[in-house]
């Protein structure tokens, strides 16, 4: 069963461990007068993130679909949620809208433009356009506004069953997963540019209070400084 942890106000972590992967995927319903769910999980997931919304909302209630990019474990089941709620909606960037979704979904998507804010209710979401952060030309990220969450998709990757929430730094344990990755046959899972740290610079400006990390524990606490430190991750171990 998917565990279900309130890392924020209104803001509740839904995590499956894959133990064969040992890693947690973790999705992120935004509980308001329109619901939001960051990331589906994979299509394989779709029973069980069914089962676990149901104990936050009335599922059928669902009225947005958001994620970072174009990939199974990011919006695998996405259709499965359009049919369930006949209200609901992706929400992405430009480019995922008219590259994929408009195309992959069973009814086109609301696109945003970088930095476009969008009210949920009381909450309030800026899309950030982040091409190739954490990878793909179609990504970007959600920051909710009113209590400064940034839904950071693969910007934190650590492997494990871990904490659901931490004020301890993520940068160690990150920098270990993403060693592991380069030293494997997923070496280049996180590409590095020349606008890469400016983008993670950026995000780090934010100042966020808390970090929805999809794989692994989610961080509270001074957002700003864990992304300084991530950029020194990223560049040692990627560049």
């Amino acid at each position: 069963m998917a565990r279900i942890d309130e890392i924020a106000p209104d803001i509740f972590r839904i995590s499956i461990f894959v133990p064969e992967a040992n890693m947690q995927f973790n999705q992120f319903l935004i509980r308001d007068e329109e619901p939001l769910l960051f990331t589906t999980g994979l299509k394989t997931f779709f029973p069980e993130m069914k089962e676990a919304v149901t104990r936050l909302i009335d599922p059928t209630k669902l009225r947005w679909v958001g994620f970072s990019h174009f990939e199974s474990d990011e919006c695998g089941s996405l259709n499965n949620w359009l049919e369930l709620a006949p209200q609901s909606q992706a929400v992405t960037g430009f480019v995922g809208g008219m590259v994929n979704i408009n195309d992959f979904a069973l009814r086109p998507a609301r696109i945003l433009q970088n930095n476009e804010v969008f009210s949920i209710g009381k909450k309030r979401l800026r899309y950030i356009s982040t091409p190739h952060v954490p990878h793909g030309w179609d990504a970007g990220l959600f920051f909710e506004e009113r209590d400064k969450t940034l839904l950071t998709s693969d910007l934190f990757h650590h492997n494990g069953n871990v904490e659901p929430l931490t004020k301890t730094s993520l940068a160690e344990r990150t920098r270990e997963t993403l060693i592991g990755f380069e030293q494997s046959p997923l070496a280049g899972y996180i590409p590095y540019n020349s606008k890469t740290d400016k983008i993670l610079s950026n995000l780090a400006d934010l100042c966020p209070k808390t970090l929805a990390t999809m794989h692994g524990s989610s961080f509270s606490g001074d957002g700003k400084k864990a992304i300084e430190e991530l950029r020194v991750v990223w560049k040692e171990v990627l560049e």
